[in-house]
């Protein structure tokens, strides 16, 4: 299937941070060597993406078409690219591009590369109606009658990545708390549930909303950020960007529990008693993914099945979509679909 492809399409983009995205008139971008061109059809929404308007991640690339929850056609294939055809759907994630002789990138731990790229951060992104990925941090996606929509897939490409990947950072614990259920943790909800793990979720205080949809996911608890759960906790994940919540998640730790971080940004984390650190009890840090998280990730979520709760928005509207996640009000994610 070919795509036809325009001289200019639209794209939203960030010029300085604390200000809000342009709507503007840009050139198609060609693809270089080892690249892809997408026509895109839906881009997720991410606190990553708030983060970068906020200023608080260093050195972007200025003026940058934010989003790195891509789903999209191929129109167009760059030279040395193979095995992907014009029309095939495919998904681009947030690391875009690394170097592959690092230290890091030779032991398999190319999430850590000193030198990544990262999509709309240092490579425009999906906020736009088309654009270009190295095609080497291209996801295959699924595609036709009865499968999940652009839309619905586009929350796997980071909510679901970075969430998979905190999980597989707890180990195989038993019970598991979820801080902040937003579109990560309604993903990892899921594949908690069907692993069969009891999960307890923790939300900011009176959000009603966020407690009702946890336990519609099958919560095993509910309660906001300042109760104690009724046992204590394997593993704690954390989803929101607020320090305070590692030592509370700390607090209701088992005996050789671990907590995870899993965003790229969080405010300082307070001071706590060792006591709480004692008994083996750790702390770490989720950075960004690799192309395996990917992998494995795309083949168990149909075998859930992940079903993504979205909140659809036009592309002229992600100011509108980026706010609603800063207040908190959506459930599950916000999607920018193109058309």
């Amino acid at each position: 299937m070919n795509i036809s492809i325009p001289p200019s399409m639209r794209a939203m983009v960030l010029h300085r941070p604390g200000e809000p995205l342009v709507l503007e008139t840009r050139p198609v971008p060609r693809p270089g060597p080892g690249q892809v061109l997408l026509k895109v059809e839906a881009c997720g929404v991410c606190r990553t993406d708030l983060h970068l308007i906020d200023g608080e991640l260093p050195d972007p690339l200025l003026p940058i078409v934010p989003g790195h929850e891509i789903v999209g056609r191929v129109a167009g294939l760059g030279d040395g690219v193979s095995g992907f055809v014009p029309g095939q759907r495919i998904g681009v994630p947030w690391l875009g591009w690394t170097c592959g002789t690092c230290r890091f990138c030779r032991s398999g731990r190319e999430n850590l590369c000193d030198h990544a790229r990262f999509t709309g951060y240092r490579i425009d992104g999906g906020y736009a109606e088309f654009t270009v990925a190295d095609a080497r941090y291209c996801f295959p996606l699924a595609d036709g009658a009865g499968l999940p929509s652009a839309l619905e897939l586009a929350p796997l490409l980071c909510a679901g990545l970075i969430g998979y990947r905190a999980l597989r950072l707890a180990g195989d614990t038993e019970r598991v708390g979820i801080y902040g259920f937003g579109a990560a943790a309604h993903i990892v909800a899921q594949v908690l549930r069907h692993q069969g793990r009891p999960f307890y979720a923790f939300t900011r205080p009176g959000d009603v909303e966020s407690q009702q949809f946890a336990r519609q996911l099958g919560a095993a608890w509910v309660g906001d950020a300042s109760q104690r759960p009724p046992e204590r906790l394997d593993s704690a994940l954390i989803f929101a960007p607020a320090g305070p919540l590692v030592p509370a998640a700390l607090a209701h730790l088992e005996k050789g529990g671990v907590v995870v971080c899993a965003g790229i940004h969080m405010s300082d984390i307070p001071a706590f008693p060792y006591a709480d650190l004692w008994g083996e009890r750790s702390i770490r840090s989720v950075a960004n993914l690799t192309r395996q998280d990917g992998l494995d990730f795309l083949d168990l979520a149909p075998r859930v099945p992940v079903h993504t709760a979205v909140t659809r928005f036009a592309l002229a509207d992600a100011n509108l979509a980026l706010e609603a996640l800063r207040r908190g009000v959506i459930q599950g994610a916000a999607v920018l679909a193109m058309n």
